[in-house]
């Protein structure tokens, strides 16, 4: 009898799925919000960064590309690796590596040393964070899940945003003379803090049968998103030389040359780093069509804000990264709704979102060509929140149609795909949008610039809009 009911229990714990609790759940959030607040921190330090470390304007850029690059490249691989090798094993590497990383671009003695830690801080970054949707997706179900994925995307854009407020705070601080430095130095204490609750509150989650690393494809998609970002973030910058122009006609047929490799591999039974069969998820696809626009419309928005309101406006790192806190707080109220949105109305809730979005960009380019430059945390209050508010009613509804039919068993190439999307999206808005507005400011001056890159972003608003009558009405 006894032995009978050990065995009974060990059946039962065995059969069990791992369950991730309220303070596991915590840590994996901040493990997502350290990468995100520390791709946006640096945009209002950039110009103490130049003058401290007499850095040229394309060195600086590279300290913003270099990161996104890093973390948008290996991404994917960060997820296959976690369904490999275990989530919260390549959480706890993946956030100790950060926090090191971090050290070394605080401590970093001149400008391409900086760039250097900042390209391992985005590799660190592409280790961890896809663990996050991975353990959520693996570790969660039914309610749970459904709050576990809209308390994730609250905390993707409230990071994006309060990352620039961060950035200004520290900066004009000067925390014992660190002056920019501090942006980096700050997450060293949160990533020691981080991994003391992961070991204790984590559980440790991966695939029933994990898939072997994809040498080729991990090859070439890196390769892909590199003749991509990496030309389009720097050429500028660098007066676009003829080795931009050829990376970008290259990166068209890379691309093809990826996706034919991982669809040989599907179909003689390999695993590809991106199984082409991942996309007939109709959700999947439908919902990547949306992060699309809408990352680059933020990244581009933020980048070019945090420049205006600097060297147009003349406001200082403080001031500048304070005329986005209405921003942040409408978009955390606003999130805190999603889940009750969602269950009424279903992904309706992201068109009217667009549309609200909508409406708080165009009072922002309004107050721009009015006011300027006499534009500050008074004059963009409204536009600000209205625009956060929509914002919260789209992303962590997005995210959640994103990965809702992704199986548990690849949960990690399903969050890593959604992710290098997204994070590839930002670096491209930037890169887009960025340059768009500073070759415009010479002409145009800084007022109409950047009420034109506003008027652009709300096409991308429109485009998303659009493509939002298409989902389906209900999330699985």
């Amino acid at each position: 009898m006894t032995t009978r009911t050990i065995s009974s229990r060990t059946v039962r714990t065995a059969a069990a799925p791992p369950a991730l609790g309220g303070p596991g759940l915590f840590t994996v959030l901040l493990g997502a919000a350290l990468p995100l607040i520390d791709f946006f921190i640096v945009n209002v330090a950039l110009p103490t960064m130049g003058e401290d470390l007499h850095a040229s304007e394309a060195v600086l850029e590279l300290v913003v590309a270099g990161y996104g690059v890093a973390y948008a490249v290996l991404l994917v691989l960060g997820g296959r690796l976690g369904d490999l090798f275990g989530r919260r094993r390549l959480f706890l590497g993946g956030m100790a590596a950060f926090g090191l990383t971090s050290l070394a671009c605080g401590l970093a003695p001149d400008a391409w040393s900086l760039v250097g830690a900042r390209v391992a801080q985005g590799a660190a970054a592409a280790a961890m964070l896809p663990q996050v949707l991975a353990t959520i997706q693996a570790a969660t179900e039914g309610r749970r899940r459904a709050r576990a994925m809209g308390l994730y995307g609250a905390t993707a854009g409230l990071s994006m945003v309060a990352g620039q407020i961060l950035g200004g705070v520290l900066v004009a601080a000067d925390l014992w003379g660190t002056g920019w430095r501090s942006v980096f130095l700050v997450n060293v204490p949160v990533a020691l803090v981080g991994l003391v609750l992961a070991v204790r509150a984590v559980p440790e989650t991966r695939s029933q049968h994990p898939e072997p690393v994809d040498g080729p494809g991990t090859v070439l998609l890196a390769a892909s998103l590199l003749t991509l970002l990496v030309p389009l973030t720097e050429g500028r910058a660098a007066h676009w030389p003829l080795w931009t122009w050829l990376s970008l006609a290259a990166f068209p047929l890379v691309a093809g040359g990826f996706y034919a490799v991982e669809r040989r591999a599907d179909r003689l039974g390999r695993t590809p780093l991106v199984p082409p069969s991942l996309f007939r998820l109709l959700s999947l696809r439908r919902g990547l069509a949306l992060i699309v626009p809408f990352s680059v419309g933020f990244s581009g928005f933020m980048f070019v804000i945090a420049v205006a309101l600097q060297q147009g406006a003349g406001l200082g790192p403080v001031p500048a990264g304070l005329t986005l806190a209405p921003m942040a707080v409408a978009f955390f109220l606003v999130s805190l709704a999603g889940p009750r949105l969602v269950a009424r109305y279903g992904t309706r809730v992201v068109t009217a979102g667009a549309v609200v979005q909508l409406a708080g960009v165009g009072l922002l380019a309004l107050t721009v060509r009015e006011s300027w430059p006499q534009v500050g945390f008074t004059e963009l209050l409204p536009g600000a929140a209205v625009a956060g508010a929509g914002q919260a009613m789209q992303l962590p509804v997005i995210f959640r149609i994103i990965l809702s039919e992704v199986p548990a068993a690849r949960a990690g190439v399903g969050s890593g795909v959604m992710v290098t999307a997204q994070q590839s999206s930002l670096a491209l808005g930037v890169a887009t949008l960025g340059t768009l507005f500073l070759s415009l400011v010479p002409g145009l001056g800084m007022r109409d610039a950047l009420v034109t890159t506003l008027l652009v972003q709300l096409a991308g608003i429109v485009l998303t809009g659009l493509l939002s009558l298409w989902l389906p009405r209900t999330i699985g």
